[in-house]
């Protein structure tokens, strides 16, 4: 399927507007987001400082296997929607459907907890106001951002990214100066190398409780694989996406493990919250004025990106299903601009999913929510790993030569097969953590149900066309 043959309502096609630049600010958009801010308080409380540094070490390898196959994939297959049709094509037809759906269900429950994280931020300012209020409020603005059209998206996300990244520069840059007591941090100044080594040595609470974090530290890698996404609204995929695959993976490390190394080291786990940001918490620590307010704005616009592209990849998701039959036509619809309006106010139900906040205590809705995020993440993450062998298996068989392939993963098979099994690891991790089963318990029900729907909607299929084709020959024979 090419997106630019798709139209099957006649009225548009996607746009190929987004450029090299706009697709490494997608990706980052949507990585840099709650999961970062908020999620690494959760872990530093669980593991200790080393044992998050070594976790997001752990996840950032995991990431870059996942991105190889990726990049195989989708310079293969540059078409919107792209993973559903990787599992489709390389798994089976039941699979990809799986697959879309839990993708859909990743970014559409990721709004929930972008909106709540941004609950929580402005509560920083506005203690009185109840989070649910602010999830209305910014549900309506990102849903905005993505109606108009493609490019205004993209550069709308293009500059909300850029303000995180240099803030996320500049926290690295003044945090290693505190480290060193350059600036002053606290009433003791830098606590030095104390929290990272911790009084119970490197992992106080042993390594188990690594194994159960890793699915927190792969909801704040989810939104790597946007890129995929993109593809088939991309200007020469072909180029574009192995460097952006390249640039992506190498801002990742930088971001993620040095401003994680950055907190782990300044801040104790005892002071690490899920419902206030470890960020903020170490900004006040400086003592900078208004550094505290500055960067509780930039962790607002963050999330935000983060949200903005949820509902981007959530929405095309949607679009896809319904362009290829597996959901109601009127989801495929695209403006006259190539915007699926439709799939995008489908999605943004998931964002309702935040208003539980306003009933609920707002941080275990948090914890809850990541959980779910984290099975979808690595779901999905496992099926291109599964698609990537399948389809290099199957493109040798065919006849075909590697140097046919325009970008091909290296260390084949041990790519995939290596990011397949840590990818298994983190969801038996997932069932030995009491707190984090929630995952499976929603994740694995809906996983079954989506393929007892599918094949259940072939049968009707069938059976309408069957008797559509009985129908014709008893005109044909009474004619």
């Amino acid at each position: 399927m090419n997106s630019q043959n798709i139209t099957a309502n006649n009225e548009s096609q996607f746009q190929r507007s987004m450029q090299l630049r706009h697709l490494i600010m997608l990706s980052l958009g949507g990585v840099i987001g709650s999961g970062l801010f908020f999620g690494t308080g959760h872990i530093i409380a669980n593991v200790g400082a080393f044992g998050t540094v070594l976790a997001y070490l752990i996840g950032a390898f995991m990431v870059y296997l996942i991105m190889l196959s990726l990049g195989e994939l989708s310079v293969a297959h540059p078409d919107p929607g792209s993973f559903h049709l990787y599992a489709s094509k390389y798994i089976s037809p039941a699979s990809g459907y799986a697959v879309a759906w839990l993708y859909w269900l990743n970014w559409t429950v990721t709004l929930g907890t972008a909106f709540t994280a941004v609950g929580f931020a402005m509560q920083y300012w506005f203690p009185q106001v109840p989070v649910w209020s602010w999830c209305l409020i910014f549900g309506t603005i990102i849903f905005l951002l993505n109606v108009v059209d493609t490019r205004f998206f993209a550069e709308s996300e293009f500059f909300l990214s850029i303000i995180k990244v240099v803030t996320i520069q500049v926290f690295i840059v003044l945090g290693a100066c505190a480290f060193f007591d350059v600036i002053p941090f606290g009433e003791s100044g830098s606590p030095g190398l104390t929290h990272l080594v911790g009084e119970g040595g490197l992992l106080p609470n042993g390594i188990t409780p690594l194994l159960f974090t890793m699915v927190t530290v792969c909801f704040a890698y989810s939104g790597t694989e946007l890129i995929g996404v993109a593809a088939g609204e991309t200007n020469n995929p072909e180029k574009v996406i192995p460097m952006a695959v390249r640039a992506s993976l190498l801002r990742l490390v930088v971001f993620f493990v040095g401003t994680v190394l950055i907190v782990a080291t300044l801040l104790p786990s005892e002071a690490a919250t899920v419902s206030k940001s470890p960020f903020i918490t170490v900004f006040e620590q400086m003592g900078i004025p208004y550094a505290a307010d500055i960067f509780n704005f930039v962790i607002i616009t963050a999330i935000l990106s983060s949200a903005n592209t949820g509902l981007f990849a959530s929405g095309r998701m949607v679009w896809s299903l319904g362009h290829d039959g597996m959901m109601p036509a009127g989801l495929a619809k695209l403006n006259k601009r190539g915007v699926p309006v439709n799939a995008l106010a489908f999605s943004m139900l998931g964002g309702l999913l935040a208003l539980a906040s306003s009933v609920m205590a707002a941080d275990t809705v948090f914890v809850i929510l990541t959980s779910i995020v984290g099975f979808s993440t690595v779901a999905v993450w496992l099926s291109i790993c599964v698609a990537h062998y399948r389809f290099r298996k199957q493109f040798i068989a065919s006849g075909h030569s590697l140097s046919e392939l325009k970008y091909k993963s290296p260390w084949f098979p041990w790519v995939p097969i290596v990011g397949g099994a840590m990818c298994v690891i983190v969801m038996v991790g997932m069932g030995i953590d009491p707190a984090q089963r929630i995952a499976l318990y929603c994740g694995v029900p809906f996983t079954v149900l989506c393929y007892v729907i599918y094949h259940l909607t072939q049968k009707v299929k069938k059976g309408n066309l069957s008797q559509k084709s009985q129908g014709n020959q008893t005109r044909a024979i009474a004619g």
